[in-house]
């Protein structure tokens, strides 16, 4: 039985902040982080973005150092399986025990499979490992297939294609970004990557996959009978958040996440939640989950605070940001092409140069999202939009 007066379950970036919210209050107690991956909390936004765009960047950057910097101690390559609320002990897959006073569940999600085969040519990607055999996979003109046109599937297409390799890339929209953005940005962003040599498949969704018999590469079978043949596959699908171990521990979920209340507190008033699994109140948003880096930032080191007693509410409407090529954004809120939209370009999409604008996303007459394409330092500006509640939509171009 291991015990510690705090226990972060989930080895990412929201039980890294929780760690270092928690010595803003208290350095001397006792933190213990069980996390399912076998590394280190890292730097996420690293693997897809700065490690393939900055060749500058040292490797090791991408290292959150929380055991160094917080002196709290890591327990890797371990799943907590069950969470005895009563006994406030949790148990692992390997059989270890820990005693708490406060838990902490930051246990984010895996990543989504579709159906391939398990082999290292597959590479459902998500952790550091899967960034190191992506790594061994790329360049020198090979050829990589990335599965999904969201956030993950285009910057690692982004990514793979300015570090010599060749992509092929299959996503479901007609267009890439057709899910998210304006018609006319789409068609932009579109024309922007196969400009880059990427081989963009819209339109289309995987029948089936295998990998060679050598094991050599992956053959994967389109919706349209086609066959693409590459060196490997890379799967950018987002993630599924396992609330399995919430669940059983009585712990109130609700639309994919772990409810908590405005202090980050779950239902049970001795476990809090942050980062991907928790479901909080938005002081803007309204209730909702949040799977960027910024809200794991944020709202972990105001969970570390509040553990150690802090009784702070969460009042922040984190951001979240790309780069794709030589466009980039900030965004606050939903991005949905569903939505009605006010779109207030100084560069339009389709024109000469690279689009620069404000694109606001409508539910009704309230703004319920704002794009900020390659605008930058306004996000601020953007969370007053959103706070404002009913607009009059003509009002909207302007106020950014």
């Amino acid at each position: 039985m291991h015990s510690y007066t705090y226990l972060l379950i989930g080895g990412g970036m929201a039980a890294d902040a929780a760690a270092r919210g928690i010595r803003d209050l208290d350095g001397e107690v006792s933190i213990g982080i069980v996390g399912a991956e076998p590394t280190a909390p890292v730097q996420r936004p690293y693997l897809t973005k700065k490690l393939w765009l900055d060749s500058g960047t040292p490797f090791d950057d991408v290292w959150l150092r929380t055991a160094e910097d917080t002196g709290a101690v890591l327990r890797l390559g371990e799943r907590v399986v069950e969470l005895d609320t009563a006994a406030h002990v949790a148990r692992t897959d390997v059989g270890e025990e820990y005693r708490y006073d406060r838990a902490l569940l930051a246990t984010s999600g895996t990543p989504r499979r579709i159906g391939l085969p398990e082999h290292d040519r597959v590479i459902p990607f998500r952790t550091v490992r899967d960034y190191q055999r992506l790594r061994e996979l790329a360049g020198n003109g090979r050829h990589v297939a990335v599965v999904g046109g969201g956030f993950i599937g285009t910057e690692l297409a982004a990514a793979l294609a300015q570090n010599d390799t060749r992509v092929t890339m299959v996503f479901p929209e007609a267009l890439v970004g057709a899910a998210t953005y304006p018609a006319p940005l789409a068609a932009h962003l579109d024309a922007a990557f196969g400009g880059a040599g990427v081989e963009v498949r819209g339109g289309t969704t995987l029948a089936s996959g295998r990998v060679r018999d050598d094991g050599s590469g992956v053959v994967l079978t389109t919706s349209d009978g086609d066959a693409i043949e590459a060196d490997a596959v890379v799967l950018g699908l987002g993630i599924e958040i396992d609330l399995s171990l919430a669940e059983a521990a009585g712990l109130r979920t609700e639309r994919g996440g772990v409810v908590v209340d405005s202090f980050l507190r779950s239902s049970d008033r001795d476990v809090f939640a942050a980062g991907d699994v928790a479901r909080y109140p938005d002081k803007i948003l309204g209730r909702t989950r949040v799977e960027h880096v910024e809200a794991a930032q944020t709202m972990g080191r105001q969970a570390g605070r509040n553990l150690a007693g802090a009784a702070e509410e969460y009042t922040f409407t984190p951001s979240f940001y790309s780069d794709l090529f030589a466009d980039g954004f900030e965004a606050v809120g939903r991005l949905d092409a569903r939505l009605g939209t006010v779109e207030d370009w100084r560069t339009p999409p389709g024109g000469d140069g690279q689009p620069e604008g404000v694109v606001y996303y409508l539910e009704g007459d309230r703004v319920v999202g704002v794009l900020l394409w390659n605008t930058w330092d306004s996000t601020d500006k953007a969370r007053a939009v959103l706070a404002r509640g009913r607009v009059d939509p003509a009002e909207l171009p302007g106020t950014i």
